[in-house]
């Protein structure tokens, strides 16, 4: 059991897929579609598969989608244009193949909807009852969308997203850009906030960026790999985790 103590700290900031919401493995398998269907393209190359656990958790989880796409891609010895921001999904390059991923995932999304992990919203609500303020910090350009379909909006003072990463100029995860963007939108130091993040990446970029706490998102078999990348304290749940203290209400309640 992790003991937060409020008093401590000033804000909490989460990643949304794989923390928030059930939504990682829509993105694992719409990666896996994409580069299966890819690499079969690849005439006489005899080219292993996208795993949908050990290459989603390396090369793209908590990634934006370009540098997934370069990542995965380069691991594999291949190496595409980048082409430019109009290209479609139908396009060969790193921004076509990432819009046809989300062409897939968007499909996966639609015939499966939004599902949560309801003790990491329960710890939201509790937190924010309690006087904490709370962000989430995505990659994700469907971070907006996925919200409002979960109805956890309200949850969160401010959202730093793969959106806001692009307008911005930002840099993405492992870079502390988005959490440090985050933190200071909130109006609060990085070692007074706490971050909660299943990706290494995320994980990095929280530790980079000089966090209070970072709290790592994950079951036994990959608490490790998250230690290595930076995390305190490693959670299979987040209902392994009590909140002691209080602070002045954030507002709005969900």
């Amino acid at each position: 059991m992790l003991v937060i103590d409020l008093e401590k700290f000033d804000a909490f900031l989460f990643d949304l897929d794989g923390v928030i919401t059930r939504t990682a493995a829509l993105h694992a398998a719409a990666w896996k579609r994409l580069f299966d269907e890819y690499l079969a393209t690849r005439v006489g190359e005899a080219l292993v598969p996208f795993d949908t656990d050990t290459d989603y958790r390396r090369y793209v989880d908590g990634k934006p989608r370009s540098a997934g796409v370069r990542s995965f891609l380069a691991a594999r010895g291949i190496e595409l244009p980048a082409g430019t921001r109009a290209d479609d999904a139908d396009r060969d390059t790193v921004h076509g193949l990432g819009k046809r991923k989300n062409r897939y995932f968007l499909a996966l999304l639609d015939r499966e909807g939004v599902r949560v992990y309801e003790s990491a919203v329960s710890l939201l609500r509790e937190a924010r009852a309690l006087g904490m303020r709370t962000a989430v910090v995505s990659s994700s350009r469907n971070c907006a969308a996925i919200l409002r379909a979960a109805r956890l909006t309200p949850l969160f003072d401010v959202r730093v997203d793969g959106v806001e990463l692009e307008r911005l100029g930002l840099t993405g995860k492992p870079a502390p850009d988005m959490f440090l963007d985050a933190a200071r939108r909130l109006g609060v130091a990085p070692g007074r906030a706490v971050v909660f993040e299943d990706a290494t990446a995320g994980v990095e970029a929280a530790r980079r960026g000089g966090f209070g706490l970072v709290v790592g998102v994950g079951d036994a078999e990959r608490a490790a790999d998250l230690r290595a990348s930076g995390a305190d304290v490693v959670l299979a749940d987040l209902g392994d985790l009590r909140l002691e203290g209080h602070r002045e209400p954030t507002g709005e309640q969900a």
